[in-house]
């Protein structure tokens, strides 16, 4: 991919000329880790909106089973594990 944009920013001397020694020390070019810095950080960020469209779907789908008549009480569900947890501790090893 050709690169034709400028990128211009401000930082402090010493962030620069520390970032600038450690690209030089593994011989890569600042802008080169530049550039895989700021594609980590939109692939992190395009994660985590995927994962909040994928809690929020889970949450509305609940929701929208409660609101149905198909949910559980909370005391239902604590009292299924409660049994599930005692099953579990006198199965044998």
């Amino acid at each position: 991919m050709p690169k034709e944009a400028v990128f211009t920013m401000k930082l402090e001397p010493e962030l620069r000329d520390a970032f600038m020694a450690e690209a030089a020390g593994e011989h890569r070019p600042a802008s080169q880790v530049m550039r895989e810095l700021m594609r980590g950080y939109i692939a992190q960020r395009r994660q985590a909106r995927e994962y909040d469209d994928y809690l929020r779907h889970k949450v509305e789908a609940g929701r929208a089973s409660m609101r149905a008549g198909r949910g559980r009480s909370n005391e239902e569900v604590e009292a299924t594990f409660a049994a599930r947890r005692k099953e579990a501790a006198a199965a044998p090893e």
